[in-house]
């Protein structure tokens, strides 16, 4: 009896472990991961901000969420002149930290094509983990410990998707327009290419947004939707900015270029253009064919094209896309890769990796990566400032 009991608890105990082992092989092939350890801290909101909004077109108005969830909430707030530069501070709750910039009422849509030979530093899909995003630039010696500017006359390319699956939009936000003030002063450039989850915020689509941000706006008494309207300081400037950008012969786009674009005769301002116009406009497919409708599809639109990785592409349309916006390569994030890499001989260069999260871990534990291009020689670049040429 107790034998056969033996060999009955042997068969349970081999199966699930099979089982255990074939659902891991998955999950990590799938570079899937397991969400555990969150940090109470992600509900700490006291002096979150700033959420800034336009009173009219002289006077902003420069909000902060203070307070906690036992005693309450209630909002600090100071009106400024838009004729002057306005003293703000950012603060990060998992640390207690702060970093200060200025918000300059002036806002300018980018160019979209560089010339120069600088070195370009991108990544892509920080989603809301501002702290994975400024120590990877520290390690990389974009900036110092304090935060200033060191990475000189060099282009740092941010990739799409910044925003969304996390706790630390807010933080990030501002901590991109702090660095994009102070590498212009350094002869710099911070290009911030929209991808399609800041689209979607400028659209009022929070589905992949935190909750947080809901309870935020309601302690401001906003809806959602205003902290980046066309009323919102956040929301004009995240409206000033492209979705394709060429830098030195290099394409960047979130999605990529799909054939049909190839097939166009539309340049890359039109491509900004266009679909600038209608960063607010919720897409739906119609049946007339226009550039428009190509543009803003969540199929095939730049912002949102998965091409590259998902169809059976050959590098014949991959070249015709490249020579019809004049690049020599391309540079996408969107679609999620074990590491950075290149396909199509060199012409696609995948650089959206699972970052680490601020507010909870992950297992298997994550790392960032992003690309570096200096003397026209690509590397591959960690979070501990390592290279490896690809």
């Amino acid at each position: 009896m107790k034998k056969r009991i033996f060999r009955y608890l042997k068969h349970i105990f081999g199966t699930l472990l099979l089982v255990s082992i074939a659902a891991i092989s998955i999950l990590l092939s799938e570079d899937g991961g397991i969400h555990y350890g969150d940090n109470s801290l992600k509900m700490n909101w006291d002096n979150e901000g700033p959420y800034v909004f336009y009173e009219n077109d002289t006077t902003l108005n420069v909000q902060y969420v203070k307070g906690n969830q036992k005693d309450g909430f209630y909002v600090s707030q100071e009106k400024h002149s838009t004729s002057k530069e306005i003293p703000a501070k950012c603060h990060f709750a998992l640390e207690g930290t702060y970093f200060d910039f200025s918000i300059n009422n002036t806002i300018e849509k980018p160019k979209a094509t560089y010339t120069d030979g600088e070195k370009i530093l991108a990544i892509s899909d920080i989603e809301s983990g501002y702290k994975t995003f400024r120590d990877f630039l520290i390690s990389n010696k974009v900036i110092n410990q304090k935060l200033d500017w060191t990475f000189g006359k060099g282009h740092l390319v941010l990739v799409g998707d910044f925003v969304d699956r996390g706790f630390s939009t807010t933080q990030v936000l501002w901590f991109i327009y702090k660095l994009e003030q102070e590498a212009k002063r350094h002869g710099g450039t911070v290009h911030f290419i929209l991808g399609n989850h800041e689209i979607k915020n400028l659209q009022g689509n929070y589905e992949a947004a935190s909750p947080k941000y809901n309870y935020v706006a309601a302690i401001l008494g906003v809806r959602q939707y205003n902290l980046y309207d066309s009323n919102s300081f956040m929301g004009k400037w995240l409206a000033s900015k492209n979705t394709v950008e060429l830098i030195n012969g290099h394409l960047f786009v979130h999605g990529g270029i799909h054939p049909d674009i190839a097939n166009s005769d539309l340049t890359i301002d039109e491509i900004n253009q266009i679909v600038r116009a209608n960063y607010r406009n919720t897409f739906y497919p119609k049946r007339e064919k226009s550039n428009e409708q190509l543009l803003l599809s969540t199929f095939k639109g730049p912002s949102w094209y998965r091409g590259y990785f998902k169809e059976d592409l050959g590098i014949e349309e991959v070249e015709k896309g490249l020579a019809r916006l004049v690049a020599k390569d391309v540079i996408v994030g969107h679609t999620i890769q074990k590491k950075v890499n290149k396909k199509f001989k060199g012409k696609v260069i995948g650089i959206d990796v699972q970052h680490p999260k601020d507010y909870h871990k992950n297992w298997p534990n994550r790392k960032s990566e992003g690309l570096l291009i200096e003397n026209e020689t690509y590397y591959r670049v960690f979070d501990d400032g390592e290279l490896e040429e690809i």
